[in-house]
This record gives C-alpha cells, structure tokens and sequence, in this order.
C-alpha cells in the first residue's frame, strides 16, 4: 500500500509547466477562431454551427486554464461559456452589442494569458466590470435587441451510474441551497434504475454549465446528462435511458473541444484533469462526429516542432547543398564510361538533394491567411472609429510565404491597411456625392508571380491628390516639378516625416510610418510600388522573395569574378552585336531589345573593374527585370544555372551597394548576389 500511495502522489506531482506551450498554441489558435466567427456572423440570421465552434473555442480554453491554475482566465472563460451557451440553445438572441463584448472579452484574454506567458510589457486590464456585463448580457438585462431569457426552462437531467444512490440526496440539497436555482424533483421514485441512474426534473433559469458546476461536488460531470424536457416522466415509463443520453453513447468532451465516444474517453481517464461534458443537444440537431469543424486541440496529421530545430535543419541542409557542389566540380573531371558508377551515383546525389531541399524548404512555408485573418478585426474597430463603413475581401490566403517573412510583412502589411481605410476610403457622405456605394471595400491579396511572392492593398477610396503631394513636397524643401511622372510623385509619399493629412489622429497624420514600411520592405529584399487614380482609388503593391533561405541563380563571369543573378528576375539572355548598343545624350546607353529600348548598364563600370583587367573575348547582355523595370546587363560570360545558399554579407562583412548577399561555390570560391533592383534603380539616374 505505501508503494502505490508513493506512486499516486509521485503521478500527482506531474510539473504541468511543460504543457504550457501547447496549452498557449492552442489557446491563440482557439482565440483567433473565436474573433474571425464572430467577426462573420450575422446577427439577423446566425449559422447554428458557428454558435456551437464559437462555444466549443471558449470551452476549450477554459478547460486548459482550469488544468493549469489559471484561475482569471477560468472565471471570464465561464461567463463566456453561459452566454454562449444561451446563445446556442436559442434562449437568447445574438446581437451586435454582444458581438462587441464577445470580442473585447477575447482581447482580455489574449492579455491574460500574455501575462500567464510571462511577456515583458503585457497589459492586463481589470475584468471585474467585463464579467459583470457578460452576466448581465447573459441574464438578458443589457441591450433592447435581446431576447429575455425565461423564468424557468423544465430539463430532464439523467445522473449516473451512482455507486452510492445516497449522492441523489445530496444533490437535492445543493440545488435547493442555491437562492434562485428552482425547484427538481425525483421522476424514478427515489431509486435508481439496473445501471444505477437516477432521473430528475428541474425547472431552472440556471444554464446547463451551472448546474454541472454545482453537481460535481458529488459527481463527475460526465455522469451528469441534460436535455429539454419533452412531457411527463415517470419511473415505470422507461428502464433504460434514450440511446443519445445513455451513459454508452453520452458525448463527453476531450478538454480540448472535440467530442469522443465514452470508449474512447475510458482509453484518456489518466488525462491531468477530468474533462467536462457540453450541454447535451438534441438528438435531432446533433451533427455527425465527422462534420463537426475543430477549433482547437492537437490535430494527428500535424507535430509542433521548435523553429529553431527547423532553421537548424534548414542550416544543415544548405550546407549539404553546398557540398555537392563542391563534390559536382570535383566529378567533372571524371570519365564517364570508366566511372559510370560513381557518375551515376553522383547525379542521383544532385536529384536527392534537391528533393530534400525543396521538402525542408517547405516546412518553413506558412499560408499567408495566417497574416490576413488579423485583419478583418482592425478594419472592423477603425472603421467603428473613424465612422466610416468599410469592407475587407482578401483573396490567395493559401498563398504560402516563409514564416520569417511573415512575421516581419505583418507591420508593413498593417500599416499599409491603416492607411487605406484613413486616407483611402471617403466618409459615407463624400461617398454619396461622389455616386459610390455607402460601404468601401479594400481588397487584400497575394500571389506567387515568378519568383516572388506580390501582396496588394488596394482601394476603391479617393486615390492620391497629385497636386496636394507636390505642394507638401515643396513646403518640405523637396526638389520636385510639376511634369513628374505619377510614380515619383506617389514614391514622395515614402519621404521620412512626409504626411498630407490636415489633423493628427490616434490614426494618422504624423508622418511616420510609410517610410519605416520601406525600409522594412527593403531590408527583406523586397519592394514596394504605388499606383493610383484620383477618385477610383489606390493600389500599393509589395513584392517578396519566396525564401530567404536557398535560391535558383544565373551564374555570370566579370573580370574572372563570378557573380549570381536571381533566377525570377532574369528575362533572357542574347549574344552581343556589333551596333546593338547606343548613346543617348545625357542619358547613359540603351539597347534594342525587339521593338524596346532599354537601358544598358555594364558590369565592369559597375563594380569598378580595373582597367588593366583582361578584355572579355564576347561579351553577353542579360536582361533583368526588378520593380517593374527592365535593364540590359553587359557581362563577360554565362557560367550556368545552380542552387546557391544564401548568406548575409551585411552580417559577416558589411552592406555593399548592389549585392543582396553571399554563396559559396563548388570550388569553394565566394560568390556575390547581385541586387538587381539597385542596378534597376542605378540605371534610372
């Protein structure tokens, strides 16, 4: 006996803090569920199962802090869960104003938990007075809109199997004991039935939580089984209970909001806490185990792995690349018939590498609708804010994007979105004048176009004032004319400190932002491009890498140098002719490229090559397109196409103009990546 007692107490002192990081996953993905169904429902009309995930994400976040102790997040949890639960059953009907504290409640979570997470800086404001009015919503005393929630509701309530049929009592004691909480009587004559169930009816303006709250002091709250109560019920009227709440077939909860047959519940009783069990629906209304939409929990397909395993991973597998380089170079020199063998192995070497590339490369590929689903609630409360009806559509969220540049698109994507609902979108009177619908839409987009990865925020709002631009420039000291092409005038926009709004808000209006949106852009070796049209709107394109990680580059030669052109930016390539190139005055060369003329930029002049360096025998033009631009590049030769692994040279040298960064080749050699949209840019001044 004292052998198991130590194994009991040894079992019970589990450290639960090594969940913590599953439970706060869960938690955020539970969150994050919650605000995009509320931020989707209808209030005239509500989707039924959208009521049941909207319960279920809040239940299975109270199920968790209740695990773990965390006893704030516990309580508005709860009062989340019998409104909600109201909500469901259609004792109360959904309105705006609840959507409103629905929403905000969710926020308060996300604060507290912050705090239970230990971040630095994590405001948690008080809940005491949200609780209260969630009670009130709850109780349908807030709000003209809601429907009164009724006196009394009569339920049949099914308790067992009892070991003890004594507990019957005592739960007839509690519910009495609770001011307020109705009236039950026994319907099985006092006795328990051959499975030792026992039968209750109650009328109750408690919700069916409550009651289960009340009765596990005695009970389990699996053993506890609610349900409407459909006419008279009597003792001789039925042996067993209905197969949907016979303690066989009873739905219970896995704590983490899927429902599970009670086998499958037996097989988790050594779970760190007892489950509890949602109030039981209808028979007719409960939904096949299938088609029921998970908000939460761990799902079997997928396994949470630390980022920095992966980019440890993804470290390894660069280098794996660069020694098959080297061993390729190496193997040129071998014969193919002497060697076959290891000529063949060295190919199926190439094959497997990139395979195994492109498969790690793509764990770290995260859909953008990660990004996009924060959106939908900032519109929401600016719009609210600034008076104004605005709409968001978002289009390519499956759209996959590395996560390291997703969590650094996030701001500038923001900060883009902020500025068309404040300066974009007109007030609904001006949109009135103006012969537009009340509401604006701003679309948000993305999509893979070549190598790259484009994100648009575009508008159907006022459009830029070209004249009002220029006049702020000038009063700043900018160097600006009035025959301006519209693309200089809307980068001026991106000018530190450079605002057109008349007042300052909480919004906007102090000039800061849109340049930092930029630099950010920029440092992540991306762009960002305006176009707009007075009275129809504004579109702001951003255009990513894909990774940041592995790339596909054209390999040139200049002055024995050898440097890598991205693969998505190279146009095509042609054999330079005598005549192909001219001068222009004042403007540098071009080239004939077809029926085009485009500006030609040559590397040597580029990179200051000596001038003592040897001549190349033929020179090769390369055509390279960046920021919506082309240029031709003169370079000595082609040296071939290959994979090159990233490095940043900023970070083990210094930033370069004109290089994005650094490769080790097969022979060893270090190689520079050319910035082709700095080239672009220099061969535009």
């Amino acid at each position: 006996m004292a052998e198991t007692g130590n194994a009991a107490q040894s079992a019970v002192s589990i450290d639960l803090t090594q969940f913590y990081g599953v439970f706060f996953e869960e938690a955020a993905e539970n969150l994050a569920s919650m605000e995009g169904l509320l931020l989707a429902v209808d209030v005239t009309e509500p989707v039924e199962e959208d009521l049941h995930a909207i319960f279920r994400a809040a239940h299975s976040i109270k199920g968790g802090a209740a695990t773990f102790g965390f006893a704030d997040v516990t309580e508005l949890t709860h009062e989340l869960e019998t409104l909600l639960d109201k909500l469901r059953r259609h004792e109360l009907s959904i309105t705006s104003l609840m959507v409103d504290t629905l929403l905000e409640a969710g926020d308060s979570l996300k604060a507290l938990l912050a705090r239970h997470r230990g971040e630095d800086g994590a405001e948690v404001p008080g809940t005491a007075e949200l609780v209260e009015r969630i009670r009130a919503l709850a109780r349908g005393e807030a709000g003209a809109n809601e429907a009164a929630a009724p006196a009394g509701r009569t339920l049949d309530i099914l308790v067992g199997p009892l070991e003890d049929p004594a507990f019957a009592d005592h739960l007839f004691e509690l519910f009495n004991d609770v001011p307020g909480m109705g009236t039950i009587e026994a319907t099985d004559g006092g006795k328990p039935d051959g499975k030792g169930m026992r039968r209750f009816r109650a009328t109750t303006p408690f919700g069916d939580e409550d009651i289960r709250d009340l009765f596990s002091f005695h009970v389990t709250r699996e053993q506890v089984h609610i349900h409407p109560a459909h006419g008279p019920m009597h003792p001789d009227a039925a042996g067993a209970p209905a197969a949907a709440d016979s303690p066989a077939s009873a739905p219970a909860d896995d704590g983490f909001g899927f429902f599970v047959d009670p086998a499958e519940s037996r097989a988790a009783a050594n779970a760190p806490a007892p489950a509890p069990a949602p109030a039981a629906a209808k028979p007719a209304e409960r939904a096949p185990k299938g088609d029921r939409a998970p908000t939460g929990g761990i799902d079997s397909s997928t396994l949470r792995v630390s980022v920095d395993k992966v980019d440890q991973l993804i470290n390894l597998v660069g280098e794996l690349v660069i020694t098959q380089a080297v061993l390729a170079q190496s193997a040129k020199g071998l014969d193919p018939v002497r060697d076959q063998s290891l000529v063949s192995g060295m190919s199926e070497l190439e094959r497997n590498t990139r395979s195994l590339q492109d498969a790690v490369m793509s764990i770290r590929m995260i859909p953008m609708a990660v990004v996009f689903n924060r959106f939908p609630r900032m519109i929401r409360d600016l719009a609210a804010k600034l008076g104004k009806q605005v709409e968001l559509r978002t289009q390519g969220e499956a759209t996959e994007l590395d996560k390291g540049l997703i969590e650094k698109i996030t701001d500038p994507l923001t900060h883009l979105l902020r500025n068309s609902v404040d300066h974009g979108i007109e007030s609904v009177e001006r949109r009135r004048d103006c012969g537009k619908p009340d509401t604006g839409i701003v679309w948000l987009s993305a999509a893979h176009k070549g190598g790259s990865i484009v994100i648009e925020v575009r508008d159907d709002g006022a459009g830029l004032p070209r004249d009002k631009i220029l006049a702020k420039a000038r009063a700043q000291g900018m160097d600006v004319s009035d025959d301006m092409p519209d693309t200089d005038v809307w980068n001026l926009i991106f000018a530190p400190g450079f605002s057109t709004a008349e007042i300052v808000t909480d919004v906007s209006g102090r000039g800061v932002g849109m340049d930092v949106v930029k630099r950010n852009i920029t440092a992540l070796g991306g762009t960002v491009e305006i176009s707009s049209v007075w009275g129809e709107g504004t579109c702001m394109s951003v255009r990513l890498p894909l990774t940041l990680a592995i790339m596909d580059g054209m390999s040139v030669g200049v002055a024995g140098e050898t440097y890598i052109l991205p693969i998505g930016s190279v146009v095509e390539s042609f054999q330079l002719v005598d005549g192909a190139v001219r001068g222009m005055a004042g403007q540098g060369n071009v080239v004939k490229v077809r029926d085009e003329y485009l500006p030609e930029l040559a590397m040597r002049e580029f990179f200051d090559v000596p001038a003592d360096a040897p001549a190349p025998t033929e020179e090769v033009m390369v055509v390279v397109e960046a920021d919506g631009a082309r240029v031709v590049l003169r370079v000595d030769e082609l040296l071939g196409q290959h994979q090159v692994v990233v490095k940043n040279l900023e970070t083990n040298y210094r930033k370069v103009p004109g290089i994005a960064g650094a490769t080790i080749l097969g022979d060893g050699h270090v190689a520079l990546i050319v910035d082709c949209g700095a080239l672009v840019k220099r061969s535009r001044h």
